[in-house]
């Protein structure tokens, strides 16, 4: 990640915020989950597999798959209720 933010292209940055998003709302999901999911065979093998998924310098690797086919179509729908809520609590604060 500190190499594509001091690169020039702008391009390997993107990559590299996409998936810092899309292991952003993993780990949140997984922190609800995880007290059911550990009990799963091969549950930890399955979890590197997907995070190598989503690192694979691939154009169709796993944080450009779900980070606009889920992530950013439930962030367009939402988005301003959570600025909405964010300024609420930033003038109350």
């Amino acid at each position: 990640s500190i190499k594509a933010i001091e690169s020039s292209s702008k391009e390997d940055d993107t990559m590299w915020l996409t998936y810092w998003v899309v292991y952003g709302v993993f780990c949140i999901a997984e922190s609800f989950s995880d007290l059911f999911l550990y009990w799963f065979p091969f549950y930890y093998a399955g979890k590197c597999l997907f995070l190598v998924w989503c690192m694979a310098p691939v154009p169709w690797n796993g944080s450009q798959v779900l980070y606009h086919n889920v992530i950013r179509p439930c962030f367009l729908k939402h988005h301003e209720a959570v600025d909405n809520v964010i300024s609420d609590i930033s003038t109350k604060a």
